[in-house]
């Protein structure tokens, strides 16, 4: 026999996802903090008395088997709608007939798969059912409900967050096909991880890759890794471009950035450009950085910056890519400085403070006579006309104190800065000295 039989023409014909599909609270992986002994949710469930909640968590990490467990568990009825398929009419449907249940005594746990995804007039019809208890409320969602939930919503529903599934979760779901077909996975250690690696976190994407596996390898051959990613598809990376994940990793870049991990900030780079990034985004926020974190330290960055920048446009994908990566090794390897970023600040609330406040009469321009007579321009004095080609007069506002709102540190390039800045600030002092 060259093929063994298809494996899923038994009598119970089912997808092995949903022959995995635990019943029991002990049968979920990856989810200690939240169900191991003594954890909020676990003692929660324990007791009997659930309150409204929302599940927050990536795809495949068990929030619909959660809440179906929960609700056998406590023995209340489970009505499950998908904000994707409904609208008003199935939410209307669920409370009446949860509050007819209840009329016999009988409690509903309405679980809402993508909740995110219903508007927010949508979010506020939840808020009567909620409170007077006609339903417990679980909300499954993928994005962060402090974005893509109302507040009022929010304040009435504890958020439970529940993790990629790691390692250990996804060889222990591995290992329950195994028994439940009676066979053991005909791949090699390396190909095993691999295909834990595939599942980025996803526990149902990994049972759909075994299930794969399973059917297709004939009796007696074990898959090597690359055989393996022959006969499963790998899919793209998790990546909302408009959700937390654009912002998590465009803050992991930034931060690698900043702290000098070239080797990390290549990374993020390079995650951000498989998720599907635009590469123009990409290359204003490294603008962004030569300038707010490199600055003066290296003037070199920000030239660099806008000629990545340049090249991109001329190339495209993918070979503009490499313009990226060069930008990104050559900030990551750049001293660091955000002297220009806080002198500017403070600048700006100086401005502010002292706003209404004229230039000094010497350095205002004189082009009419009474402007002269006024004292427009009096005693203004031209540098290039100084031995020293430096004046040393004041620029500030007659009724405003000198301010220092510059301070470059004794890296890079602003070394050199430093330097200049004393040599004035020494031949200011002096030339003071000499008028008082």
């Amino acid at each position: 026999m060259a093929y063994q039989e298809s494996l899923f023409s038994q009598s119970v014909n089912r997808p092995l996802a949903d022959r995995l599909r635990p019943t029991d609270l002990d049968q979920i992986v990856g989810q200690e903090h939240l169900l191991g002994e003594g954890a909020p949710l676990r003692r929660m469930i324990d007791s009997g008395h659930l309150t409204s909640f929302i599940l927050w968590g990536p795809p495949g990490c068990g929030k619909t088997t959660l809440a179906r467990v929960m609700a056998t568990r406590t023995s209340l009825h489970f009505t499950a709608l998908s904000a994707v398929f409904s609208g008003i009419a199935d939410l209307r449907k669920a409370f009446d007939e949860a509050a007819k249940r209840r009329e016999y005594g009988e409690g509903t746990l309405l679980f809402i798969d993508e909740i995110h995804r219903f508007n927010r007039a949508q979010q506020d019809g939840f808020l009567p059912y909620v409170e007077n208890g006609t339903v417990t409320l679980v909300g499954a969602t993928t994005e962060n409900p402090s974005f893509e939930l109302n507040s009022a919503l929010l304040s009435r529903c504890k958020v439970f967050v529940m993790n990629p599934l790691d390692a250990d979760a996804l060889e222990k779901i591995t290992q329950r096909a195994e028994a439940e077909l009676k066979r053991k996975l005909p791949v090699t250690p390396e190909a095993r991880r691999t295909l834990a690696e595939l599942a980025d976190g996803d526990g149902r994407y990994l049972i759909n890759l075994l299930e794969s596996v399973f059917d297709l390898t004939p009796e007696g051959e074990t898959l090597d890794a690359a055989a393996v990613l022959k006969i499963v598809q790998q899919r793209a990376p998790i990546y909302d471009k408009d959700k937390e994940g654009h912002y998590n990793l465009i803050s992991a870049l930034h931060k690698s950035l900043r702290g000098s991990d070239t080797d990390a900030a290549l990374y993020w780079a390079a995650r951000m450009i498989a998720g599907g990034e635009d590469p123009l985004y990409l290359l204003r926020r490294l603008t962004r950085f030569a300038t707010e974190d490199v600055g003066l330290a290296d003037p070199q960055a920000l030239q660099m910056a806008i000629a990545a920048w340049d090249t991109y446009e001329r190339l495209g994908s993918p070979e503009g890519e490499l313009a990226i990566a060069e930008l990104v090794i050559y900030l990551g390897t750049a001293p660091k400085s955000n002297s220009t970023y806080v002198a500017w600040g403070e600048a700006q609330r100086a401005a502010k403070e002292f706003g209404s406040l004229t230039p000094p009469a010497h350095i205002l321009n004189a082009p009419t006579r009474l402007m002269k007579e006024l004292g427009y321009g009096k005693g203004y004095q031209y540098d290039h006309k100084t031995a020293e080609g430096f004046s040393g007069q004041n620029y500030f506002p007659d009724k405003m104190p000198r301010k220092k709102f510059y301070r470059p540190p004794e890296r890079g390039f602003e070394r050199e800065i430093l330097r200049r800045l004393a040599y004035w600030e020494r031949l200011r002092e002096r030339k003071n000295a000499s008028h008082s």
